[in-house]
């Protein structure tokens, strides 16, 4: 089935459970649902419920769209996401962030949970990703284009809004904690990396790596969003000790550092 028909069926069956424009769209991580404290609900509509929508099958991500209004604004949040190591096609991971076009979003907050590659980081930092590299994961625009969603060639120059990165430091300054800024290396997973691969990573001159956020962000910028994205660092990749690493002590360290990634979101929205 084409996918502008697709897109037009499940926007169809949101639209026909909850009427609302969201303007702002936001993509919460593993262990990083709080912010949904923050919102004044008006409907939930589990992923299961919803016309092509993947189910999510992370622990950590609770699979259901959110509609609610925060600050007079009002939003669409996806609490959980879709990842190629799942199974689903990057096809499936973007098609979420297109329903949100059509439905209305112009933009759009992404965060997750990844390893520090920067060895000034510290396990729970904010990064604020400024940048990211995407050569090892699968472009979701490859493949014939469709002129409705966007062009052929878009330009990633700047794939994160300078403009919300400035307000997302101006925030945290206002909140009274230190983020980090830096580039966010896109891999498929679902294993975590090794010494050699952390290594080369951070030659290549990245900051942190994970395994999401960048195909969703391509489709924001084919599409014409303005996208602002935290990383919550949840491990320290490259370091003398023992170097193994478990999902629940990522999601651990997304619990704890989830209260300031959300207060900024907050902040931000309001300010819009």
């Amino acid at each position: 089935m084409d996918v502008i028909v697709r897109i037009q069926q499940t926007v169809d069956f949101i639209r026909s459970r909850f009427n609302a424009q969201p303007t702002i769209g936001v993509v919460l991580g593993s262990g990083l649902g709080g912010f949904i404290d923050y919102i004044d609900i008006e409907h939930e509509i589990p992923y299961e419920e919803v016309p092509h929508f993947p189910i999510s099958t992370v622990e950590g991500h609770k699979g259901k769209l959110i509609f609610g209004k925060l600050g007079g604004k009002q939003l669409v949040v996806m609490a959980g996401r879709f990842h190629f190591y799942e199974g689903y096609s990057p096809a499936d991971i973007v098609f979420p962030i297109r329903v949100m076009k059509k439905l209305g979003v112009e933009n759009l907050f992404l965060s997750n949970a990844a390893g520090g590659v920067n060895t000034t980081f510290k396990v729970g930092d904010l990064m604020i990703i400024h940048d990211h590299i995407s050569m090892s994961i699968v472009n979701p625009l490859i493949g014939k284009n469709i002129a409705e969603l966007g062009p052929r060639f878009p330009d990633m120059s700047e794939p994160y809004s300078k403009k919300m990165i400035s307000l997302g430091r101006k925030v945290a300054d206002k909140l009274g904690f230190v983020v980090r800024q830096g580039v966010y290396y896109g891999v498929t997973g679902p294993t975590f990396e090794t010494r050699a691969e952390y290594k080369m990573i951070s030659i290549m001159g990245a900051d942190a790596v994970g395994m999401s956020t960048v195909q969703e962000v391509i489709i924001a910028v084919h599409c014409g969003m303005t996208v602002f994205a935290v990383s919550v660092i949840t491990d320290i990749g490259i370091r003398e000790e023992e170097n193994v690493i478990t999902h629940d002590e990522v999601l651990e360290a997304a619990n704890l550092a989830a209260p300031k990634l959300t207060s900024m979101f907050k902040e931000m929205i309001v300010s819009l």
